[in-house]
């Protein structure tokens, strides 16, 4: 899923929960891949994620609670 996503380099990728059944050295090589396509090729990338860890490697962290943006 992540190879077709990356391969027709759409402006924004849009990732739920890429890393959430995965061990973490695989989870690290995929948020890898994810966030360096996005900067090679422009790319926004929009992950939804309950990983802590996960949410930190990001620019921009929108934390919703109740269906509500609370941060």
């Amino acid at each position: 899923a992540i190879a077709r996503s990356i391969l027709s380099k759409p402006k924004i990728i849009f990732a739920d929960e890429p890393t959430g059944n995965l061990d973490k050295k695989t989870a690290l090589e995929t948020l890898e891949l994810l966030i360096g396509s996005a900067e090679k090729f422009g790319q926004t990338l929009i992950m939804v994620t309950h990983d802590l860890e996960v949410a930190r490697m990001s620019e921009v962290v929108i934390t919703i609670e109740d269906g509500r943006v609370i941060g």
